[in-house]
């Protein structure tokens, strides 16, 4: 099993492979559906899913995400999670984990799927929407970053002043302005009215 470095702070998603004996499928969705049902009863818990491959394939994949690293840790660590994982070592058999935190993460909105549901994945939002919001949240903030820079260093050369406002902007476009624009336009990104947005999605 293998994971990747998550950002505290940042939503954080889980994706894991597990493979299943194609002989207990039953079984398999009961398990499923009880390490839903633990999981969102933890703070920062925003959604999960279970999708099955509708070719034949003893591979199930999971998905499940959580507001923060912090809050992810304290479901990872909790007693009931534990016991849920012992109770499913007979039937699954973890293959894969892995952690996606940045862009992709909020780009892709939480969602619930029934592990029974072979429908695709909804399509990811367009490229040119989502350039559109990274411009957005960057323009103002590079035209104010440079305009500090100016009144503070007015003869600074065009590299330095570069090389400045881009090492400020990216960890505040990061941390701050991307998370809250992509949350603002969720509904925009996604082909949605204002007000059609899921309960997971607040």
């Amino acid at each position: 099993m293998t994971a990747e470095t998550t950002v505290s702070g940042a939503p954080v998603t889980v994706a894991i492979t597990r493979r299943i004996d194609p002989s207990t499928v039953d079984q398999v969705v009961a398990w499923v559906h009880a390490g839903s049902a633990l999981a969102e009863r933890f703070e920062g818990f925003l959604g999960t899913g279970w999708m099955r491959p509708s070719v034949v394939s003893d591979e199930w994949h999971m998905l499940y995400r959580f507001a923060d690293a912090d809050s992810l840790a304290h479901w990872e660590a909790s007693p009931q999670r534990r016991w849920w994982l012992d109770a499913g070592k007979d039937i699954v058999e973890d293959q894969h984990a892995e952690r996606r935190t940045g862009i992709e993460g909020w780009f892709d909105p939480p969602q619930d799927y029934d592990v029974e549901d072979l429908r695709p994945l909804p399509a990811p939002p367009p490229r040119w929407k989502q350039a559109t919001l990274i411009w957005v949240g960057f323009f103002p903030l590079s035209l104010l970053l440079g305009t500090v820079l100016h009144l503070l260093w007015p003869d600074l050369h065009i590299v330095a002043r570069t090389l400045l406002t881009t090492l400020v902007a990216t960890p505040i476009m990061t941390y701050a302005v991307l998370p809250a624009v992509t949350s603002t336009f969720e509904w925009w990104l996604h082909g949605r009215s204002p007000r059609s947005r899921g309960p997971l999605e607040g």
